[in-house]
């Protein structure tokens, strides 16, 4: 399934400069976006799916697993307190902004 413009966007400006999109993790799934120095993973879920959050936040923990130190979900803003509540089901440190970054939300 492709990806629309708005999640592509948000994927590479999680990346940043030098960073990655798409990256293959060891579990055989696929990160979003991963920083140049891999300290920062990011998955965006555009869904307010749970069972979809949840699977983005499971990624994430792979992630942290692998050596990455932060975790973010990006999700538009009506759905942060549900993906909140799946980072916290799922058991992943780190934090929810929304699509345009203006909105962060800490998950301990």
């Amino acid at each position: 399934m492709s990806k629309s413009k708005s999640h592509q966007r948000a994927q590479r400006r999680a990346a940043g400069k030098g960073g990655s999109t798409e990256v293959p993790q060891p579990d055989g799934t696929r990160l979003d976006a991963l920083t140049s120095g891999g300290k920062r993973a990011t998955e965006v879920e555009r869904s307010g799916d749970l069972e979809r959050l949840m699977a983005s936040a499971k990624r994430l923990a792979v992630a942290k697993k692998g050596g990455a130190t932060q975790a973010v979900l990006v999700v538009p803003q009506h759905h942060m307190d549900l993906a909140a509540h799946a980072m916290r089901m799922a058991g992943v440190n780190g934090s929810v902004k929304n699509l345009s970054d203006t909105k962060r939300r800490s998950v301990r």
